[in-house]
């Protein structure tokens, strides 16, 4: 089995930003909110837009099951306020949660989190409970940056986030690190204030006893790690000069990458750097870059191509495509052997 771990509803009907739109249009004029209720979407709307997109190039590209959560630009925790961030991630997940239901062979949910500045972690406990033990999610997408690109809040490593941490680990899933939107005009949203992300964790965590804490706790940094693989050599020396364990002892048992790089050598470095325990496959395809590269007449966030064109053993493929994503959603194999029964679309 091949299994993306990293997708997300870029192609929702269009009834979905309309609703969000009237929900910014109301936090000027309180008579305009709408109610959480107030989204309509058929499930024939859900098939047409997944059919031409996700479920086309799933076939298309020879793999089998996503795990899927809400398009993560708009999650944009930064608008509004906490009873907005709530009603926003509450529709946005139970749209997902109706994907999963009409094709269960496709995709596994994963959750955005109802997070807003300011506000506890821990306020987000409950719809991460709710999408786990209710609608069968088995992650959440963890926003280290909830202003948009301004970045006040604590290091994901400080204990502010802590009571969030116990539930994940009381559910037993992992976190994918993933910011959203950004308001700030220096940081492109996908093309730096993801990538900055992605690095910024990864040193976080390095600094910390975090994983003394919470020796189970897992997360997915995505994007191939932003510039982590490149600069391992650098973590590697930053570590040792603060009289830090090896990176292999001191975060590897609980931080894992994804393949969402879109070039080849992209690939072999990551390949080449990162132990191969440690990358799952991911696309995050009909996501941040979604045309054709000329030098090679196939689709940027084809990198399953990338990762095929290698001379992988099949016990790492093996791992790459599937153990690894079993080890880090524990709760996955028992979502897929449910599914089992169900026919293939």
């Amino acid at each position: 089995m091949i299994i993306d771990c990293h997708g997300h509803y870029t192609t929702a009907p269009k009834e979905l930003q309309a609703y969000r739109d009237s929900q910014i249009a109301g936090l000027k004029d309180p008579a305009h909110v709408p109610a959480p209720a107030a989204l309509a979407i058929s499930d024939d709307q859900i098939r047409e837009s997944l059919e031409n997109a996700q479920l086309k190039l799933q076939r298309a590209r020879g793999t089998d099951v996503t795990i899927f959560s809400p398009r993560a630009s708009a999650m944009a925790h930064h608008i509004g306020n906490e009873t907005t961030s709530r009603h926003w991630t509450q529709a946005c997940n139970d749209l997902i949660h109706r994907v999963c239901t009409l094709y269960p062979a496709n995709f596994v949910g994963v959750c955005q989190l109802p997070q807003s500045p300011g506000v506890a972690p821990s306020h987000s406990a409950g719809e991460l409970e709710r999408c786990v033990r209710e609608l069968g999610f088995v992650g959440c997408n963890l926003n280290p940056d909830p202003s948009g690109g301004l970045w006040n809040a604590p290091p994901l490593t400080d204990r502010h986030w802590y009571p969030f941490y116990e539930k994940l680990v009381e559910l037993d899933v992992p976190a994918m690190v993933h910011v959203s939107s950004s308001c700030n005009p220096n940081f492109h949203a996908t093309g730096a204030h993801y990538l900055n992300a992605d690095t910024t964790a990864f040193m976080q965590f390095l600094t910390s006893d975090l994983f003394k804490d919470f020796p189970t706790l897992k997360f997915i940094i995505p994007h191939g790690g932003g510039a982590v693989p490149f600069h391992w050599g650098r973590y590697r020396g930053l570590a040792q000069d603060m009289k830090r364990p090896p990176l292999e002892e001191l975060l590897l048992g609980n931080v894992f990458f994804d393949t969402c790089v879109y070039h080849q050598p992209g690939i072999e470095l990551l390949l080449k750097v990162v132990p191969i325990d440690n990358i799952l496959f991911g696309s995050e395809m009909v996501g941040a870059v979604r045309g054709i590269d000329p030098r090679t007449g196939q689709y940027y966030d084809d990198t399953k191509r990338y990762l095929d064109a290698l001379s992988l053993s099949e016990t790492d493929r093996s791992k790459v495509f599937e153990r690894n994503a079993l080890k880090v959603y524990p709760r996955l194999r028992a979502v897929l052997a449910a599914q089992a029964g169900g026919a293939r679309t």
